[in-house]
């Protein structure tokens, strides 16, 4: 009999268990969505680039491993130094924006794997090679084109570098 007690209590504990997991997932299912997201990356290029070319970035990032670029003659100019001879692709910076991260201290093959938003700073997550080659002559670059949508700014190893409209 006692078996039998112990057999409903716990099949009651367990039915209202489920219930209570199921309506705690239903509210999480319909509370607003999480401050992070994942920027979808619509096109990605990587490289080298001339280091004496840099001044072609924009004037306050030169000196960073990552930024952005939201306007097209400044992307045209980068883009010919970038990938000499090929046709600029034609992108609508009001509803997208360049990515880019680049070597600082050594000269490294890298490629961004994905971009993360999270409260409107996009971060870059990238791969590099690791090497000890000073950087002479040339840098790596990664950019990636993204939908602007949510991005109001970059995150650094520093700071947030704020978009510019």
């Amino acid at each position: 009999m006692i078996s039998r007690i112990g057999t409903v209590v716990a099949v009651v504990f367990l039915l209202l268990f489920l219930g209570v997991s199921s309506d705690a997932h239903a509210q999480k299912m319909n509370s607003a969505p999480s401050e992070q997201d994942e920027a979808i990356i619509l096109q990605s290029w990587h490289g080298d680039f001339p280091v004496s070319q840099l001044n072609l970035l924009p004037e306050n990032q030169r000196e960073s491993s990552v930024g952005y670029i939201s306007d097209a003659k400044i992307f045209a100019d980068v883009w010919q130094t970038f990938n000499t001879g090929e046709i600029v692709p034609e992108i609508d910076f009001k509803t997208n924006l360049i990515l880019f991260a680049r070597n600082t201290q050594f000269y490294n093959r890298i490629s961004i794997g994905r971009v993360n938003v999270k409260d409107g700073a996009a971060e870059l997550l990238a791969m590099e090679t690791l090497s000890a080659m000073p950087i002479e002559d040339k840098v790596a670059i990664s950019m990636v084109l993204v939908e602007r949508r949510n991005i109001k700014a970059v995150r650094t190893a520093e700071d947030l570098v704020p978009i510019a409209d």
